[in-house]
């Protein structure tokens, strides 16, 4: 057994001419909770499809376990797509099926109990369910499995406040504690609390890598704050210094003023 869990190194994938990550380093260890954060299009869906094998890179290495992705990683990974992929007509009984015959590692009476909990027919069919159903039972499916690694894209995602805390207490109290989740979202604050990590993706770049403590005792902020920080969006029109001078600008006072308007040769405005 590997120290470190997921090992990448100088890992890039493009689609065509569009590069959806770039040269990413990082090493991610064994009994934590990660966050993978980042705005849309910062490359999170990509790496967890590499992770999970879905995708292969166009450079660079994964490992997991020490192993490239394939039939050995796909055994140890418990996989949460941004979307239902199961098939209508089946029930909640019929996905306990599926995934008992896939997975060694399934314990469906865990499964069953929590279904019992979330008062879920086992004979209702996924067409009946509401969207919110769908995600748990998802979910609870995934986080069934006694995984080494659990990959959770965006999974509260476009539910309500009362879906995710269900969602976050089922992670919490059902993953292999020997193992590691990954999940990724861009809802900080409502992730933050159950943390131990957390990876900054922007661009397709690793930006940071940190705990969350560490954050909150060299930053002074959480990780929230920190996060809507990095990933500014700036408003049209207001100044902001070129990447090349972020170094100097974090030292600058904190407004900075726009570049002087240009002057043409009689020293009236430039047109």
């Amino acid at each position: 057994m590997e120290e470190n869990l997921i090992v990448c190194t100088g890992l890039q994938k493009r689609f065509g001419n569009a590069a959806a990550l770039r040269k990413v380093d990082l090493t991610v260890g064994r009994g934590k909770i990660v966050g993978l954060l980042g705005p849309n299009g910062s490359g999170k869906t990509t790496l967890i499809k590499l992770l999970c094998g879905l995708l292969q890179p166009t450079a660079g290495e994964i490992r997991i376990d020490g192993q490239a992705p394939g039939p050995y990683t796909k055994s140890i990974v418990s996989y949460l797509p941004d979307r239902m992929y199961f098939a209508d007509w089946m029930t909640a009984n019929d996905l306990m099926d599926f995934f008992e015959d896939f997975y060694k590692d399934f314990r469906r009476q865990k499964a069953e109990a929590m279904c019992a909990a979330l008062g879920l027919q086992m004979n209702q069919r996924i067409k009946t369910m509401s969207k919110g159903t769908k995600e748990k039972l998802q979910l609870i499916l995934v986080m069934s499995r006694e995984a080494q690694l659990y990959l959770l894209d965006e999974p509260i995602a476009g539910v309500d406040p009362a879906a995710r805390d269900f969602i976050l207490d089922t992670i919490l109290g059902n993953y292999n504690e020997n193992g590691t989740v990954v999940i990724s979202t861009h809802l900080i604050s409502d992730v933050e609390k159950v943390l131990d990590e957390v990876i900054f993706l922007k661009k397709g770049e690793v930006v940071r890598q940190d705990t969350v403590d560490h954050i909150r005792e060299t930053e002074g902020k959480s990780v929230d704050a920190l996060f809507r920080e990095v990933f500014r969006t700036v408003p049209y029109g207001e100044y902001m210094p070129h990447p090349r001078e972020w170094d100097c600008a974090a030292h600058a006072p904190e407004k900075l003023e726009p570049p002087a308007r240009a002057e043409n040769q009689e020293g009236g405005d430039a047109q």
